[in-house]
């Protein structure tokens, strides 16, 4: 079995409190200690393109995100990210899929820091990896116990999950 590739990308999952700021913030991911923590067996290999909140993100952090699974090896990448732009970027990746036609990418990420305690880190990565495992090429978003197709999903801010996207 290829090593399944997870790309960190920042959003909530990553991010830690500072107790001088009073704020959220970036200083490495915690992808390393989460996936200790869950005593896996997969062949992995973990790299950050970039730790930033998806709501600062844009087309030129999306064509980054894009460019580094154009270059990854492996043919099951799952991408860390923020929850608040993770369809946007989920669709620009599926806009260029015929450049990926044999991947499989999983976008998956965390409403609550994994270093806060009580994150849905750890079940979201895991089911994005089994995912990964599983599902035939394309691009998903793997949350809240679900797997959505890229175009299919939007995120209900009042409740804080991902559901069907509605029809317009």
């Amino acid at each position: 079995m290829d090593a399944i590739s997870i790309l960190a990308c920042g959003g909530t999952l990553d991010k830690d409190y500072d107790p001088l700021r009073g704020e959220l913030v970036f200083s490495q991911s915690h992808l390393p200690t989460l996936l200790a923590q869950a005593n896996h067996t997969l062949p992995l290999s973990v790299n950050a393109v970039m730790l930033k909140d998806s709501l600062m993100m844009d087309d030129t952090d999306r064509e980054s995100i894009y460019q580094a699974c154009l270059a990854d090896h492996s043919e099951q990448i799952v991408i860390t990210h923020g929850t608040d732009t993770m369809p946007e970027t989920a669709i620009y990746i599926a806009d260029r899929l015929a450049n990926l036609p044999h991947k499989t990418l999983v976008l998956t990420g965390a409403m609550r820091p994994f270093q806060l305690g009580q994150s849905d880190a750890s079940f979201n990565l895991g089911a994005a990896l089994m995912a990964a495992q599983l599902l035939p090429a394309g691009v998903y978003l793997v949350m809240n116990g679900q797997v959505f197709l890229a175009r299919q999903v939007q995120k209900d801010r009042a409740r804080g999950v991902f559901v069907p996207k509605r029809s317009a």
